[in-house]
C-alpha cells in the first residue's frame, strides 16, 4: 500500500460510465486512527448515503475524496466519460465564497465554468468557420459543444433562478452580502453554489441541514436526475430513505481479529472497512440489529470453542488414567505401551493445536461496546411542580421581520413541535422564550422558579482553560456546569461521548460530537422547559432515535423546532405551525442531467 493516498483522474472511452473508486483509504490524526482500509465504488447515476456514528470519519472521508485532505494510505480514482480531469464538488462546513461576496457574486463564481464553456463554443465556432475542412478544429468544436451542453450553459440564468427559489433564497436581494445572511441562509447558498457549479462527482456533507420540506424535496429531485456519482453523508432518515440507492456504513462490522487486533488498541472502533447495504434506511435498521445479534453470538461461540481447545492442548498429554500401568512388568512391554501412548498424545495435541491455531486466525473481533444514551433526565429531575396552569405562556410575541405574532400556552409535561418553512421564525421563537432575544412586541412568561434551557442549532461551547494545552471535552463540560455538578454528574453519565473522546481536545471533536457535548451540559441539570432547535442536525442516527424515545419520559415541558420529516411523522404531541402557507414549488434539472427546467 502506498505511503500516502493518491488521486488519479483517468481518461476513459466515450462509452465508459463515470465512477468514483476509493481503495484502501486510511487516515490518522495525532496518533488516533480515524479511517482504516476504506474501499468502495460509486458508479454514475448512483446515490450513496454515507452513515456512521459521530466521529466515525464521514466528513474526513469526503474531504479526502475531494482532495482537501491527504490520507495516509490508499487511493481515490475518479473517471468520467470522454476523458479529461473530473471536477469534484464538495459541500461541507465552510462556504465556497467570501463573506464579503454578494449573493450575485457568489452565484457568478459558481457558474463560471458554464459561462466559460459558452464562450469557448463561440471561439471554436469562429475557428471552424475559418477552417471548416480541418478535422482537428471540428473535433475541438464538438468537444466544446458537448461540455457546454453538459454544464447547461444555454439555460444557466433560468437555472440560477430555479435553484435560488428551490433552496428558499428567492426572496433575498442578490446584492446582499453573504456575511449579512443567517447561518441557515449561508448554508443554503452554499448548497445552491455547489449544485450550480455542476461538478462531475458530487459530495455532500449533511445537505438537508437548514432545509425545510419543500427545499429537501427539491434537493431530492435534483439528485435523482444527477448523472454523475453522488455520495452524501446524512443523518436525515427520511432523506436517506427517499434518496439513497444504497448505504455505506462506517460503524464497526464483524471483521477478523487478525486484521483489526492492532487497530483497536487506542479504543477506536469505527472506520475499519465498510458495510454496504442496498435498500432503504428503515430496512437497514432491522438488518443491522440482526447482524449485531449474530456478531455477538458468534463471538461468544468462538471464545467458548477457543477455551475448550486451549484446555485440550494443555490436558491431552496422557491417554487413559495417569496411574495406569501395563499388566506385564517387562521392559519391552513398558516401552511398547509408552511409545503408543506418546504417539496418541502427540496426535491429539497436534490436532487440537492445529484447530486452535486455525480458529485464532479466523476469530472475529470483539463487538465494541455501543454508546447508549442514558436519557434526557438521567442527571435527576427538578422537584415536580404540580401547581395548576401553564408553566410557559407566550402572548403575542413578535420580532420585526422575523416572527409574526405567536400565542402559546404550555403546561408541565406537554410536548410541542414547532413547524413551518424556513423564515417562519421557529428558532427566533425559541430564542425569545430562552431570553436571549428580546421580542418587538408581546411577552413571554415562565412560572416563577422554573428554568429554561436551549440546545441551539449552532454549537457554542463554554470557554475553558486546558490543563495541558487545548481544553478537553471533560474540561469544557466542567467549565459549563461547574466543578461540583461535574463531580456529582460526570460527563460519562449520559452515554453521549466515548471515554477516549472525553479526553480529546474539544476543538478537535467532530461537529456532531461537539453538539453531543453541548447536550450533556444542558442536561446536567434538566431544565423545566427544554427547548431543542433542530435536535437531529449533526447527531448520529441511533442517538436521534434514542432522544425521540426519551422524550416520552422527560418530566418537564419540551418544545422542539424541526424540519425532520421522520420525527414529524412519528410525533404524538401537540403542534404549532408558524406559517401554514407554503412557498411555490420550483422545478430544477441539474446541469449534467440533459434535462431543462
Amino acid at each position: 500500500m502506498p505511503a500516502h493516498a493518491s488521486h488519479s483522474y483517468s481518461p476513459s472511452s466515450s462509452d465508459a460510465s463515470a465512477h468514483l473508486r476509493i481503495e484502501g483509504v486510511s487516515k490518522s490524526f495525532a496518533g488516533r486512527r480515524v479511517l482504516t482500509d476504506i474501499s468502495f465504488t460509486v458508479p454514475a447515476d448512483d446515490r450513496v448515503g454515507l452513515i456512521g456514528e459521530n466521529g466515525s470519519g464521514k466528513s474526513t472521508l469526503l474531504r479526502i475524496i475531494a482532495g482537501r485532505s491527504r490520507a495516509d494510505a490508499g487511493s481515490v480514482r475518479a473517471v468520467v466519460p470522454g476523458g479529461g480531469e473530473p471536477r469534484i464538488g464538495l459541500l461541507h462546513q465552510q462556504p465556497p465564497f467570501s463573506p464579503a461576496d454578494t449573493i450575485e457574486a457568489a452565484v457568478e463564481s459558481a457558474i463560471r465554468p458554464a459561462r466559460e464553456a459558452a464562450a469557448d463554443v463561440d471561439r471554436r465556432a469562429r475557428a471552424l468557420a475559418d477552417a471548416s475542412d480541418d478535422p482537428a478544429v471540428a473535433d475541438a468544436y464538438a468537444r466544446a459543444l458537448d461540455t457546454a451542453e453538459r454544464l447547461g450553459a444555454w439555460e444557466i440564468d433560468s437555472r440560477v433562478d430555479a435553484m435560488l427559489a428551490g433552496v428558499g433564497l428567492a426572496g433575498i436581494a442578490r446584492d446582499r452580502r453573504a456575511g449579512e445572511l443567517s447561518g441557515g441562509q449561508r448554508a443554503r447558498l452554499s448548497l445552491a453554489w455547489t449544485l450550480l457549479n455542476a461538478p462531475d462527482v458530487l459530495l455532500l456533507d449533511e445537505p438537508t441541514n437548514h432545509l425545510d420540506d419543500q427545499a429537501a424535496e427539491f434537493l431530492q429531485r435534483v439528485l435523482t436526475g444527477w448523472r454523475g456519482p453522488v455520495l452524501f453523508a446524512s443523518h436525515d432518515r427520511a432523506f436517506l430513505d427517499e434518496t439513497a440507492a444504497s448505504l455505506i456504513d462506517l460503524d464497526p462490522s464483524p471483521r477478523p481479529h487478525a486484521v483489526t487486533g492492532d487497530l483497536v488498541q487506542d479504543g477506536s472502533e469505527s472506520g475499519i472497512g465498510v458495510t454496504r447495504f442496498t435498500g432503504a434506511y428503515g430496512d437497514y435498521l432491522a438488518a443491522r440489529a440482526d447482524e449485531r445479534r449474530r456478531w455477538e453470538q458468534r463471538f461468544r461461540d468462538e471464545q467458548a470453542e477457543l477455551a475448550r481447545l486451549r484446555a485440550s492442548v494443555h490436558d491431552n498429554h496422557t491417554v487413559g488414567h495417569a496411574d495406569w500401568k501395563p499388566r506385564t512388568e517387562s521392559k519391552m512391554a513398558q516401552k511398547f505401551y509408552a511409545d503408543r501412548n506418546a504417539r496418541v498424545v502427540s496426535r491429539r495435541v497436534n490436532d487440537a493445536r492445529s484447530r486452535l491455531e486455525d480458529l485464532e486466525r479466523r476469530q472475529i473481533r470483539r463487538p465494541p461496546a455501543e454508546l447508549r444514551f442514558a436519557g434526557l433526565a438521567v442527571a435527576g429531575s427538578r422537584p415536580q411542580d404540580v401547581a395548576p396552569g401553564p408553566i410557559l405562556t407566550v402572548a403575542g410575541v413578535a420580532v420585526a421581520g422575523r416572527l409574526a405574532p405567536v400565542d402559546l400556552s404550555a403546561g408541565r409535561g406537554e410536548r410541542w413541535l414547532l413547524t413551518g418553512p424556513n423564515g417562519a421564525g421557529k428558532s427566533t421563537l425559541l430564542h425569545a422564550i430562552d431570553g436571549r432575544l428580546r421580542p418587538s412586541s408581546g411577552a413571554v412568561h415562565v412560572r416563577a422558579g422554573a428554568r429554561v434551557g436551549l440546545l441551539d442549532q449552532e454549537v457554542a461551547l463554554p470557554a475553558a482553560r486546558g490543563r495541558d494545552g487545548e481544553p478537553t471535552a471533560r474540561e469544557v463540560y466542567e467549565a459549563g456546569v461547574g466543578p461540583e455538578r461535574a463531580e456529582a454528574v460526570p460527563l460519562a453519565t449520559f452515554g453521549l461521548l466515548a471515554g477516549r473522546d472525553e479526553n480529546r481536545a474539544a476543538a478537535r471533536l467532530s461537529v456532531g460530537q461537539q453538539r453531543r457535548l453541548a447536550l450533556a451540559i444542558l442536561l446536567s441539570s434538566p431544565p423545566d422547559v427544554l427547548l431543542l432547535d433542530e435536535p437531529t442536525n449533526h447527531l448520529s442516527l441511533p442517538l436521534v432515535n434514542a432522544i425521540e424515545d426519551a422524550l416520552q419520559d422527560y418530566p418537564g415541558t419540551v418544545l422542539i423546532a424541526s424540519h425532520d420529516r421522520w420525527l414529524r411523522r412519528r410525533w404524538s404531541g401537540r403542534r404549532l405551525n408558524l406559517a401554514a402557507a407554503g412557498r411555490e414549488a420550483f422545478e430544477f434539472a441539474p446541469a449534467n442531467s440533459g434535462k431543462h427546467p
